[in-house]
C-alpha cells in the first residue's frame, strides 16, 4: 500500500511539473522577415534571438512557428498563439494586440529601378504610380487611406522586386535593412538593379505582441518588457545587435 501511494504521488509530482513546464513555453509566429525573423538562421533571426535572451532570464523558453503573416496575426489575436515577434504600431493593431516597450527599428523606403529618376517628396508625390504591397501589411496609417495611387498586393517582397524588375510595378517599399537581406538570400545581382529612394516614407519601431484576448497577455508584456531590460543593463542585448551589424535601437 506504501509503495503504491508513493508511485502515485511520483506521478502527479511528474504531472504538476509538466504543468508548470508548459506555462513557461511562449508560442511565437510570423512569417520570414530576414534578418529579423529568418527560418534559415540557427537564432531564426535577430527578433528571435532578442526575444528568447529576454524570456530567458524570466525562465520562459520560445517555440517559433514560421506561417503566413495574416494567420500568424490572426491565430494571435484570438490567443491561440501568444505573440508575434516583430509587429509595427498602429490604432488597428492597438485595439486588438498588447505591446510591448520597442526593441529596434525599420526605416520603410520605396524601392524604384536603377534607371528610374522618381524621387519621393511626400505622398502627392506617388501619384499615378502602381506600387507593390505586401498583403496584409500597414506601412504607414497615411499611406493606407485612399489616394491617387495603386497598390498592388502580393504574399512576399521578394515577388514584388520581381515585379520592379519587369516594371510591372512602378516601386515597391520595405525596411531597408530587410529588403537587402532578402535580396542578398534570393539573387544579390537584383541589388545592382535597384536602389533605394533617399526619403524614407516612415520610421517605425518594431515591438514583439499579444493578442488581448489571450488570458496571458499581461504577464507575456511583462515577462518580455522585464527580461528586456536586464539584456540591455548587461550588455547581452548590444552583442545581438551588432552579430547581426545593427547599431540602430528603438526610438
Amino acid at each position: 500500500m506504501k509503495m503504491r501511494l508513493i508511485a502515485v504521488m511520483m506521478v502527479l509530482l511528474s504531472v504538476a511539473s509538466m504543468c508548470m513546464a508548459e506555462e513557461k513555453v511562449i508560442t511565437a509566429a510570423a512569417d520570414p522577415y530576414p534578418p529579423f525573423v529568418d527560418q534559415s538562421d540557427p537564432q531564426e533571426g535577430l527578433s528571435l534571438a532578442i526575444i528568447r535572451a529576454a524570456y530567458k532570464t524570466q525562465g520562459y523558453t520560445v517555440k517559433m512557428d514560421f506561417i503566413p503573416w495574416v494567420r500568424a496575426k490572426t491565430q494571435v489575436v484570438e490567443g491561440k498563439i501568444d505573440i508575434l515577434p516583430d509587429v509595427w504600431m498602429n490604432d488597428e493593431n492597438l485595439k486588438i494586440m498588447q505591446f510591448s516597450e520597442p526593441y529596434a527599428v525599420n526605416t520603410i523606403k520605396f524601392i524604384k529601378n536603377v534607371d528610374d529618376p522618381f524621387d519621393y517628396t511626400g505622398l502627392e508625390s506617388l501619384k499615378g504610380k502602381k506600387i507593390g504591397t505586401i498583403r496584409g501589411y500597414v506601412y504607414n496609417e497615411d499611406f493606407a487611406e485612399p489616394k491617387d495611387f495603386t497598390r498592388d498586393d502580393v504574399v512576399d517582397f521578394i515577388t514584388n522586386v520581381k515585379k520592379l524588375l519587369v516594371k510591372r510595378i512602378d516601386l515597391t517599399l520595405e525596411d531597408e535593412i530587410v529588403a537587402k537581406a532578402q535580396i542578398a538570400k534570393t539573387d544579390p545581382s537584383m541589388l545592382t538593379k535597384i536602389t533605394f529612394v533617399e526619403k524614407p516614407l516612415d520610421s517605425k519601431n518594431l515591438y514583439l505582441t499579444t493578442g488581448l484576448a489571450n488570458p496571458r497577455h499581461q504577464e507575456i508584456v511583462d515577462a518580455f518588457n522585464k527580461g528586456l531590460t536586464e539584456i540591455k543593463a548587461s550588455g547581452e542585448f548590444a552583442k545581438i545587435m551588432e552579430s547581426y551589424g545593427i547599431t540602430d535601437t528603438a526610438k
